[in-house]
């Protein structure tokens, strides 16, 4: 899952977005309203958590924009203000959810989670394929039965290629929903990640290379 952090408290910011990555969650961190904007028109993601108090550009502005492009990208309003009115404004302006300051972290990742279900096409909470079990909330996989530890980045690359149910995806693709913007798209670290990802599952290959395409699971 890829996910936009916009918060203009660094500290918070940092905060959520290593959480997410601990939760297997490719994320960017941006700390205004136009900067939000700006990386939404370039970056594929499927959710964007968005204070609407921001400098530069209101998250309010920001949120009409995304809405507005027809991108399928959700919105997590992340505030202070979250009285009624405030979250009727919120999700009036096209928001998926809204989540009140101070908040818990495990919420926090739930709702991320949801709204990445919806994203897109509606995607079920546990993706089976093939043997393989995968439980994004737990952090779980196992194949035929038997656990298998994953590092975030290969349950992250694992969840992507779940998501496609037998279709091959590329390995561009792999590096836009599973790494964040400091990865060098001009480095093998998905062809790596994916070997390690092999070994992991064990035999038979189930992650199969298909040549010209990507890969997908078997």
């Amino acid at each position: 899952m890829r996910v936009l952090v916009v918060e203009d408290e660094r500290l918070l910011a940092d905060a959520i977005a290593t959480g997410l990555r601990r939760e297997a969650m490719a994320v960017d961190v941006v700390y205004d309203g136009a900067a939000a904007w700006e990386r939404a028109g370039v970056n594929d993601y499927d959710v964007v958590v968005l204070d609407r108090d921001l400098p530069a550009m209101p998250g309010d502005e920001v949120c009409r924009l995304i809405v507005g492009s027809g991108a399928a990208t959700r919105i997590l309003m992340l505030t202070a203000a979250s009285d009624v009115a405030d979250r009727v404004s919120g999700l009036s302006l096209g928001a998926d959810d809204y989540l009140g300051k101070p908040f818990a972290f495990a919420e926090l990742v739930a709702r991320v989670r949801a709204l990445g279900r919806r994203s897109v096409v509606p995607v079920p909470p546990i993706l089976e394929r093939s043997g393989l079990r995968l439980d994004p909330a737990r952090r779980e996989v196992t194949r035929d039965g038997r656990p298998v530890a994953l590092s975030p980045k290969e349950f992250a690359v694992l969840e992507v290629l779940l998501r496609a149910d037998g279709t091959a995806v590329t390995a561009e693709r792999l590096l836009e929903k599973a790494w964040d913007e400091n990865a060098d798209p001009f480095t093998n670290v998905v062809r790596v990640t994916v070997m390690t990802l092999r070994k992991r599952l064990g035999d038979p290959p189930i992650v199969l290379t298909v040549p010209g395409a990507g890969y997908r699971i078997a």
